[in-house]
């Protein structure tokens, strides 16, 4: 925290010399990831990628002191303010009025003489040092791309605001490209948002100039895999030419699998290719090159050398930044670069894909497999299919069916949030569809290169999202959302009492006739069976599951879309914290109507620092941390930030005085040092009043067992499990590190011993006790385990409910068998 001591006159004094003597010019080599006001956010991450030792085409940033060298010497500020005073906000014309003025102002400025020779020097330095291809005598290509500060806006950030030039070449392009993106900063769309803000209308860039590469070949790697989050894996996916076209889904690219560990490749997935983009004649633009006639149309991209030569710095990569990296590369004359790269941030809990599904149907079209594409997004749902050619079809998709079409941008994502699966013609690991489709958690299949063509408008089909396939048919009721028809509750009915250890009260619940506020004709069982969830378009269909509530209802998800993926300190800066709490409760009201009288545990917001950062002005408040996942998280955050805390109080109490339903989960709580704090906030709030709230607390760090006690005294009602985080901390693993993958475990005895030891506590304490994990989904004797140690709830993903309820059952029934013959039941722990 800074201090409000006066400082010295010296102190301003050398800090003023220290102005007058920044750098106006630097080199990718001397920037970092703390570089982020000076460089901005991509030129500060281009220099800390060099500093790992990745090979990144060569270049230098124009700081913001440049900027404001540029701003001063021109002494734009008055004519600024002049251009400014008359603008009417709401007025389109005025507005474009005032910001060509203000563009042409800037660009007929001079750039001062000492800046415009740092500038020219610097490129040429660029040219000496580079290799000779592209130099053109003295005179390289470069890529002209402005760099935003912190300041930046999720608009701003995700909309292209701000300009960009590629295969600019010469001095005279390049001084007009750089005054071009210092124009940008005056854009019709950037003045509209700062003014509405009532943000000052200037808004600084820094320039990154760097050596275009003419890619012969191009990608994009995971080094894990973004569809089953299989760490111990690289997925590769290239394409000929320029990299748009794997990025934007424009072709289906080759796909490879590595293995992490020995760097061999797995599998080789050769695509069609139609099409590539290659610098066009003279070096000018983007041209497009038919390959309908061209052997490289269906030949293989990557040799298994080039595989393995990316792979190793996949993995360097995310060895240096402590995370899976998703990475954009490009090779040119043999020699491999790297253009970006950022964290993998959806990594959650997926449990294992279930088996294919049996269609139902006779004749030879039911169960026919129609395509085949790649697997992009988990999952098994069934729908009538909707072959659509673009988003101005939106009106003829009905919610539930299958979204089939050639490519998604994001203009499809509200069309896509209806959809029960979603099928592409083009696209891979990296395409929207894919990403988007992760997301949302619904099924997705692209690649299939003709199932717009193949599938009819309205056939009924299933879409197989692990296994890529498309089949005609549809699924047995029960297996899929979709399937199932919906079951309203009887009048009044509550959930299932929780079980407790023995066979008494599984008799009880297992001969129960009661109605239950899931479909009939399931499985009964005594141990309550809780879905996690995030995405609020899920909601009603998942709530028509055999499912008895939600027992992890993330804030992420929905945080990201309340805030615009804005940092929430940025948005508390803006005036937006109303906003902010209207758009949460009403993500949250969602879920609790969908499930009501069901419960619903909502987990507050638990972003680490490093995903904080990831947000527009993040890097202005998050610290940078070694270890983020032990680090400034959950509860010890709220007491530090308490106003940002209040707007999810706020947001929760708001939904409560229509849904009873709705409880509150605290995350990472360390000990009674972080939680009394927190429990304090929550009595001062409108929250305190509420004694029907069900306060819980997330059981990942291993002292909660010793601190049970303590909370129960201080009224949390219950406890959830977190596997994931306690088995990091128990065996002291990393499970995102690529070396230690092999060590995590959750059937580890030691995290067995705890978890028992949690299960004992809670109900010693008269505390309902669930876990959230995968491994109960996964492994039939570990949901077993659990069940004779007691476990009253436990929540999985939607696509493991059906598989879970059968373990539970199964758990439940040995139980049962052993009472009937007089045995006492094994309480033995399971194995690794």
């Amino acid at each position: 925290m800074s201090s409000t001591r006066p400082e010295s006159t010296a102190t301003i004094e050398r800090e003023h010399a220290t102005a007058s003597t920044a750098p106006l010019i630097r080199p990718f080599a001397q920037i970092g990831r703390t570089d982020v006001p000076l460089v901005g956010g991509k030129g500060a991450n281009l220099g800390e990628m060099l500093r790992a030792g990745l090979p990144v085409p060569p270049g230098f940033v124009l700081t913001i002191d440049a900027y404001h060298r540029f701003y001063e010497h021109g002494e734009l500020a008055a004519d600024v303010a002049a251009c400014l005073a008359p603008v009417d906000v709401d007025d389109p014309d005025s507005l474009q009025r005032a910001s060509r003025a203000l563009r042409d102002l800037v660009l007929a400025t001079e750039i001062p003489d000492d800046l415009r020779s740092t500038i020219v020097d610097a490129y040429h330095a660029l040219a000496r040092g580079s290799d000779a291809n592209g130099a053109g005598n003295g005179q390289p290509l470069v890529a002209v791309r402005s760099s935003a500060t912190a300041e930046d806006t999720a608009q701003f950030s995700f909309a292209g605001m701000f300009e960009s030039f590629l295969n600019v070449r010469g001095e005279a392009a390049l001084l007009r490209s750089v005054k071009e993106c210092w124009a940008s900063t005056f854009g019709a769309r950037v003045l509209f948002y700062r003014l509405k803000q009532e943000m000052p209308a200037e808004m600084p860039v820094a320039v990154i100039v760097q050596r275009m590469i003419d890619s012969a070949k191009s990608g994009v790697m995971f080094t894990v895999d973004p569809a089953t989050h299989d760490r111990t894996r690289i997925v590769i996916e290239a394409a000929w030419g320029f990299g748009e076209v794997v990025v934007g889904g424009q072709v289906t690219p080759d796909r490879y699998v590595i293995d992490k560990r020995t760097l061999a490749t797995l599998t080789a997935d050769i695509a069609h290719k139609e099409f590539l983009l290659e610098r066009g004649p003279g070096s000018e633009g983007t041209v497009r090159v038919d390959l309908a006639d061209d052997s490289r149309a269906d030949g293989r991209v990557l040799s298994d050398a080039e595989l393995r030569a990316i792979a190793e710095l996949g993995l360097r990569s995310e060895q240096h930044y402590g995370a899976p990296q998703d990475m954009e590369f490009a090779i040119e004359d043999g020699a491999i670069y790297l253009t970006q790269t950022r964290p993998v941030t959806t990594l959650g809990e997926r449990p294992a894909a279930p088996p294919s599904p049996e269609i139902e149907g006779d004749g030879a079209k039911a169960g026919r497999l129609l395509v085949r594409g790649l697997g992009a997004s988990p999952g098994i749902a069934s729908g009538d299919a909707r072959v659509l050619a673009s988003p101005s079809d939106a009106g003829k998709l009905r919610t539930g069916e299958v979204l089939i079409t050639r490519r998604t941008s994001p203009d499809w994502v509200p069309i896509m949030r209806r959809a029960a699966a979603i099928v592409t013609d083009a696209g891979g690991m990296t395409s929207h569809a894919a990403i988007v489709s992760r997301e949302l958690g619904i099924p997705c299949v692209v690649g299939t290169k003709d199932a717009t063509h193949i599938v009819a408008n309205g056939a009924a089909v299933t879409v197989n999202g692990t296994e890529g396939t498309v089949i005609a048919g549809t699924q047995a009721p029960g297996a899929v959302p979709h399937a199932v028809p919906a079951a309203a509750a009887a009048p009044g009915a509550a959930p299932p009492n929780a079980a407790t250890p023995g066979a008494a009260p599984l008799i009880a619940a297992m001969t129960s006739t009661a109605p239950r506020a899931a479909a009939p004709a399931e499985l009964v069982t005594a141990t309550r069976l809780y879905v996690n969830l995030a995405e609020p378009g899920l909601a009603e269909r998942i709530a028509q599951r055999d499912v008895d509530g939600v027992g992890l209802l993330r804030a992420e998800f929905m945080m990201l879309d309340a805030l615009d993926r804005m940092h929430p300190r940025e948005m508390l800066k803006r005036g937006r914290a109303d906003e902010f709490v209207e758009r949460m409760a009403g993500a949250l009201r969602t879920f609790a109507r969908a499930f009501a009288p069901r419960p619903v545990i909502y987990r507050a917001m638990d972003f680490r620092s490093n995903e904080f950062r990831a947000l527009t002005g993040g890097e202005a408040h998050e610290p940078q941390e070694e270890n983020p996942m032990i680090g400034y998280r959950g509860c010890f955050r709220y007491i530090k930030e308490p106003d940002l805390f209040a707007l999810e109080l706020r947001a929760l109490h708001d939904v409560r005085t229509e849904f009873g339903n709705l409880h509150l989960m605290l995350p990472f709580v360390r000990s009674g040092r972080d939680f009394l704090p927190c429990k304090r906030l929550i009595d001062a709030s409108l929250l305190g009043a509420d004694r029907e709230l069900e306060l819980w607390v997330m059981g990942e760090v291993p002292s909660v067992i010793t601190w049970l006690p303590e909370y129960a005294r201080h009224g949390v009602r219950g406890v959830s499990i977190g596997s994931n985080d306690l088995t990091q901390l128990i065996l002291g693993v990393d499970r995102d590190s690529t070396l230690l993958s092999e060590m995590y475990d959750e059937r580890d005895p030691a995290v067995l011993h705890a978890i028992h030891a949690i299960i004992r506590e809670s109900h010693r304490l008269g505390l309902t006790c669930s876990i959230c994990g995968q491994a109960p989904s996964v492994h039939p004797d570990y949901a077993e385990q659990l069940v004779r140690w007691g476990i009253d709830s436990i929540s999985v993903n939607p696509d493991a409910i059906d598989r879970t309820r059968r373990n539970i059952a199964m758990a439940e029934q040995a139980i049962l068998l052993e009472a009937a013959r007089g045995a006492a039941p094994s309480r033995e722990a399971i194995g690794p």
